[in-house]
Order: C-alpha cells, then structure tokens, then sequence
C-alpha cells in the first residue's frame, strides 16, 4: 500500500487539531479576554461550569478562546474567599436577573458585595483569602438562579481565626 506524504500530514494536522493542540490559533490575547470580561480565568474547567450556567454557546466559546488547560483535577475545585458584584446603576435596568440577585438574593450571601461603577457591565470579580483580586466573570447573560449556584459553588469564606 503506497500513502502520500501530503495525505500522511493531512491526518497528522487532523489528529493533532481533535487532541486540542490546535487551539491555540484559537486563543485570544490578554486585552481581548479582558474586553470580553475574562481577565483572570486561567483554568477550561471554569469554561465548562459556565457553559452549565449560561446556555449561550458564542460565550462559552470566547471563554474556552481566553482559558488554560487544568493540569490537575483538584484544580477545577478552585473557590473564592469573597465576590464583588460590579455593575453601572443606569445600566441596570437592562439586567433584570442581576437586579432581582440583588434586591432579593444577596443579603443570603455575606461574603458578596455590590459595587457600582459607570459603564461597567454586570460581572462578578472573584477575591481570595487576601481580597486580591483574582478571576472577572461576565454575568450580563445570566439568569438569577445560576448567580446563586456559582456563587454557592465557588464561593467559601475563610474561617476567620480567632
């Protein structure tokens, strides 16, 4: 059986595109992810659990284009010590989940703040045991409900020591 150089690298482009490697053509640059309200999400984990909240696939895509691969699975368990619910006031009324989270939600999430700033569209700014900043996540697709599972998942306060 006689193959072809060019059909043998045709299957080896293929093979190695469905293991993945080819994403990185893909991959979009810091200031874009941040533009697209992905500043700080480095594990694909984090891409999947939002696909589970958020049924809106070119979202899901343009976080799989900003995120890393999770090296290990104990990683994908990552949580918070706090969040910041950061939106602009005039722009709230274009965002009745958030507004509903946050009249009727929040007081049953101590450890989440709001914090209002001009322009901003409504995202979750995750923070570690220090309050440093760690991970930005665009909420504007998401429904009321789905803000309440992520946080419960994600977010666990440090026990305070005494």
């Amino acid at each position: 059986m006689v193959r072809s150089p060019s059909a043998a690298a045709a299957v080896a482009v293929l093979l190695l595109c469905l293991s993945g490697l080819c994403r990185g053509a893909e991959r979009l640059g810091e200031r874009e992810c941040e533009e697209l309200g992905f500043t700080g999400l480095a594990l694909c984990s984090d891409c999947n659990a939002l696909a589970e909240f958020v049924k809106d696939q070119e979202l899901v895509d343009d976080c799989r284009k900003c995120c890393t691969e999770d090296s290990d699975d104990s990683i994908s368990k990552l949580v918070y010590s706090g969040a910041i619910i950061e939106v602009c006031m005039r722009k709230l009324v274009f965002y009745p989940e958030v507004v509903g989270f946050l009249e009727e939600d929040k007081d049953n999430f101590p450890y989440v703040e709001s914090r209002y700033a001009y322009g901003s569209p409504p995202k979750l700014i995750m923070l570690d045991d220090k309050g440093e900043q760690k991970e930005t996540i665009r909420i504007d697709n998401w429904k009321r409900e789905h803000i309440r599972q992520f946080l419960t998942e994600k977010v666990k306060p440090a026990k305070s020591e005494t």
